[in-house]
């Protein structure tokens, strides 16, 4: 093992290191290590940028860090994991293809907990610990310092590390005023999981909500990833010594000044005398494979969608005076908030009174991002006779690709094999596709090729293509959706999300009955436009910009005798 000073300042890191030659690395769990053994994944990651932690720099495309990945099954206290030539990585598949250099290395494992499932079958998952399924920050997860050391793939030899730290726990937010916190342990979950499994509510209560015991208010279920708290929402002013940072999503030299400006407004509306009172809840259902669970039932997942809608909701409406009727409820989000959105009013199509559908992931499978999964062979690829040709996952405004499906796909499988990464497509795979023998994913393609298993579309297409659903169910859910549906896009998603909107909207506008409801698009307008340009506004204030279409739905179509006044104070 080398010895290395480390030093980890604001500027970067401050590196002095013994340099070492090698073609294999060997990561060990130090002997004083506790609450073995341990099973998971070891990731070991180079880069030559030490300005940040190598961890943080694990992103797909050309400015990828090179990672590997081993999983580890009952390692001890004082053993190792190996990263050889046999070892899969990216962006290069091969410790032999990394070019020599002088590299700075940290190693993480992210820790798998043993699942007993209710149907009796036994998984190795990534249990969800606190920070969403981010592989980098879960508590308990083992990192090593990071060292800089000099790899040749030419030389034999061995680069020792060692995962030195652990991750600590995260600290739950406190109530507030505003804002509280609401943990409901789910029957039907913890029975599917096989132990006491939980969704957490963050809620915006109004004002004067505790001076008004007799209210009962209308309920915003605010769709989307992992939530700490409600986002948003600032009761003081933009910090006057915040330090500006460049957003390169939206070319802005001080966005962080902007969010905490919104946030404050947001906050002086919520409490202004004339702002109609209402619930604002942000889910948190992170899960063993992603930060949030979409919010539907799921043969891997666990029937999340039940959970929520008839345990989860009634129990926190109850709890925080909501009026506990479906004309009452309405949902909003965007990306994977917005297919949440659509997806949950589809489902359970009484129970909510209007989705709003900002950037919805592909919501029309024969648009998955790019690939037909009913017709192509091949999710990577388009293939031809001569030539195949992969296929992009990431545009700017310009069309300029950044990375392709392949790359994400192949970032995720060094990041944990069975659908075990956290990563985008890996959930996809393991919400809409059915459960194989071993208890894990049963995948519609092979992680490593790319290639479609037509079996599994045609199950995708029978239980989550939402477009087929409503177009195959269309004179049952008519009547039940009726001015219920509002999905908004910008022609130029980064992730072409918006080709499969074009589809929806092609059965949509011609549905009999009519839909009435609202297909935008907006021009030149990237991920994620929910209707109000410019993107970096509009993100930021989903919790208002639909209000008075939602006032007006409510308006419409309460049941006589509804409470349309207790929460008008």
């Amino acid at each position: 093992m080398h010895k290395t000073l480390v030093k980890l300042a604001t500027t970067g890191l401050a590196l002095l290191a013994t340099s070492a030659t090698a073609e294999t690395f060997r990561v060990t769990i130090p002997s004083t290590a506790a609450k073995g053994p341990f099973d998971g994944r070891v990731i070991l990651i180079l880069t030559p940028n030490g300005a940040t932690e190598p961890r943080e720099q694990v992103v797909p495309g050309v400015k990828a860090a090179q990672i590997f990945g081993v999983t580890v099954d009952g390692l001890k206290a004082g053993q190792s994991a190996e990263i050889d030539t046999s070892t899969f990585g990216y962006p290069k598949e091969d410790l032999k293809q990394v070019p020599a250099g002088r590299y700075f290395v940290q190693a993480v494992l992210h820790r798998y907990d043993t699942y007993h499932l209710g149907n009796g079958k036994t998984v190795k998952l990534p249990a969800a610990r606190g920070a969403g399924q981010n592989w980098r920050m879960e508590p308990g997860n083992l990192v090593s310092t990071p060292q800089q050391v000099s790899f040749d793939p030419a030389k034999s030899g061995e680069i020792n590390i060692t995962l030195d730290k652990v991750n600590p726990p995260i600290v739950a937010e406190k109530d507030t005023k505003y804002i509280r916190h609401f943990k409901f342990r789910s029957e039907k979950l913890s029975r599917f999981w096989g132990r006491d499994t939980y969704i957490t509510g963050h809620v915006l209560v109004p004002k004067g909500f505790d001076e008004h015991p007799n209210a009962r208010y209308p309920l915003m279920v605010n769709q989307g990833h992992f939530p700490m708290t409600v986002g948003g929402f600032r009761t003081t002013p933009p910090d006057k010594n915040l330090k500006c940072e460049y957003s390169e999503r939206f070319n802005l030299p001080c966005y962080n000044r902007m969010e905490q400006e919104e946030a404050y407004k947001f906050y002086q509306k919520w409490i202004s005398d004339d702002f109609p009172r209402y619930l604002v809840v942000e889910i948190d259902h992170s899960n063993p494979y992603y930060d949030d669970s979409y919010a539907v039932n799921s043969e891997n997942l666990g029937p999340y969608g039940d959970a929520i809608t008839y345990e989860f909701i009634p129990a926190l409406e109850k709890k925080f005076h909501g009026l506990g009727q479906g004309w009452a409820r309405f949902l909003y989000g965007g990306s994977t908030g917005g297919w949440e959105a659509l997806g949950v009013q589809v489902k359970y199509p009484d129970q909510y009174n209007g989705a709003f559908a900002a950037c919805p992931d592909p919501i029309d499978f024969r648009k998955m991002m790019l690939t037909n999964i009913y017709t192509d062979k091949n999710m990577y690829y388009n293939i031809g006779t001569f030539n195949n040709v992969q296929r992009p996952a990431h545009r700017n405004y310009l069309g300029e690709v950044q990375y392709t499906i392949q790359d994400e796909n192949h970032l995720e499988l060094v990041l944990g094999d069975k659908n075990r990464s956290g990563g985008q497509w890996d959930v996809w795979d393991a919400v809409f596709s059915p459960m194989g023998d071993d208890g894990y994913v049963n995948p519609l393609w092979n992680k490593r090729t790319g290639e479609i298993n037509p079996t599994v579309a045609k199950y995708w297409q029978d239980n989550y293509d939402l477009r087929h659903i409503m177009e195959r169910d269309w004179q049952t859910l008519a009547p039940k959706l009726k001015g219920k549906i509002h999905i908004f896009v910008g022609d130029m998603d980064n992730y072409y999300l918006n080709d499969a909107v074009y589809l929806t909207e092609d059965f949509l506008k011609n549905a009999k009955p009519a839909y009435e409801g609202v297909v935008e698009y907006g021009d030149r307008a990237e991920h994620c436009w929910n209707g109000e340009s410019p993107n970096a506004l509009g993100r930021l204030h989903y919790n208002t910009m639909y209000l008075p279409t939602i006032l007006k739905q409510m308006e419409d179509t309460a049941p006589k005798g509804a409470d349309l006044t207790s929460w008008k104070y």
